[in-house]
């Protein structure tokens, strides 16, 4: 069992540890999660040119993001003992490299080298919490916390823009190879970009803690605290319905409501602006009630009557209506990362952040891999959209109900 008064295991917040500039650790950790998510997101924003040349269906396609979020969860085990003993910002020039090789990799014309490099990528999308993390934690000092790990966490919707915006277009002009390739030079750059700021920031490390460690004593700092085990099991939760909406959203619009497929690409973007601004309002919210925990409990409750609303929409509702639902559903489902994170961190031992963040993003990555494959069962269950969307209001009720138990743990 690991002991958080190890003094081996290197603090989150020493002292002695030089004070960065809170509008560049921003910057950085921001931009390292935006460029391994576009890495991870551009082969899905290619699909059919993908499909295409390994002479499979765009469909299959898909699997790629359960593989990266299965080498996300596998590799969140170790991730906070890498960050205590390489430094955040190795950590992070180590994720960028990773997203780089593996969507290199992923570019080859084999469907024998794009599983690998998928599960690369995700190793690389899990070293990027963590690191950022620590770093927020260490500049924020408690003050703004929420909405700085709010504003990072809009890197996710920013690197699936990005890879939106640039894949496509660069892949029928040039092939759907250079997309993969831009993607990877353009990560390893900034790699090489953040290399000057390494020595300064990363002088909190303790190079004497070794890498061979049992994973689940490091799930045993989030196991053992009976808050931090609430807040994974919501977490767990919050991520299963936002990916399902992210996911099954065009399709519920073309299958069920008699959209066209340009018409449901639009409400998909809408969609992305809605959970980017959803992700800055709860984080300013929740430093200005000073209680994240109530915030987490607010999206659950919005998120579960959006999704009992969705049951309603049929061909004949109003197209500005399924619009707005849609976006406000989006707002609450998919606006809970940072509030999440700075929780986490709040929460975490000292010393102990990034291990916290790393053990409790095992569990979320795991909502993620359960909850597509749940849907999908669930609508061959009821043949419809919709309803199934009204379903998974419960487990944002479920959701809610952990962060509810967690909080009174807190006034225990």
């Amino acid at each position: 069992m690991t002991n958080p008064n190890d003094p081996s295991l290197g603090p989150d917040k020493p002292e002695t540890s030089p004070r960065q500039s809170t509008a560049l650790v921003l910057f950085v950790t921001t931009m390292v999660q935006a460029l391994v998510t576009m890495n991870v997101v551009i082969p899905a924003a290619i699909a059919p040119e993908v499909a295409q040349a390994h002479g499979v269906p765009s469909s299959l396609i898909g699997l790629q993001i359960g593989l990266v979020y299965g080498g996300a969860m596998i590799l969140s085990t170790l991730s906070g003992t890498l960050v205590r003993r390489w430094g955040a910002i190795r950590t992070s020039q180590t994720a960028l490299i990773l997203s780089a090789f593996g969507g290199a990799m992923m570019a080859m014309p084999s469907l024998f080298a794009l599983i690998p490099g998928a599960m690369i990528c995700g190793f690389g999308y899990a070293l990027t919490n963590p690191p950022a993390s620590h770093l927020l934690t260490r500049v924020s000092g408690g003050r703004g916390r929420n909405l700085l790990f709010s504003i990072k966490q809009t890197s996710v919707p920013l690197g699936g823009i990005a890879a939106g915006v640039m894949a496509p277009p660069v892949a029928l002009t040039f092939g759907w190879q250079t997309a993969l390739f831009v993607g990877a030079v353009t990560a390893l750059i900034f790699a090489m970009a953040i290399q000057y700021i390494r020595a300064t920031w990363d002088a909190d490390r303790s190079p004497s803690i070794s890498l061979r460690r049992n994973p689940a004593s490091d799930m045993g700092i989030m196991w053992n605290d009976p808050r931090l085990r609430l807040f994974a099991f919501s977490a767990f939760c919050y991520s299963a319905v936002q990916l399902c909406l992210t996911t099954f959203a065009v399709t519920m619009l073309v299958a069920d409501l008699d959209f066209g497929l340009v018409e449901a690409g639009l409400v998909l973007a809408v969609l992305q602006v809605a959970g980017v601004t959803g992700r800055l309002w709860w984080g300013w919210l929740a430093d200005k009630i000073s209680d994240g925990n109530a915030v987490l409990l607010a999206i659950a409750v919005l998120s579960t009557a959006t999704a009992l609303v969705t049951t309603q929409l049929t061909p004949g509702t109003e197209r500005l209506v399924v619009y707005g639902l849609l976006a406000i559903f989006s707002f609450g489902a998919v606006g809970w990362n940072g509030v999440a994170m700075a929780e986490i961190a709040r929460l975490a031992p000292q010393g102990l952040i990034s291990t916290a963040t790393g053990a409790v993003l095992v569990v979320t990555f795991a909502g993620i891999l359960v909850g597509p494959p749940v849907f999908t069962g669930l609508h061959s269950l009821i043949g419809d959209y919709t309803l199934t969307f009204g379903m998974f209001a419960l487990i944002s009720a479920i959701g809610g109900g952990f962060v509810l138990a967690a909080r009174r743990q807190n006034s225990a």
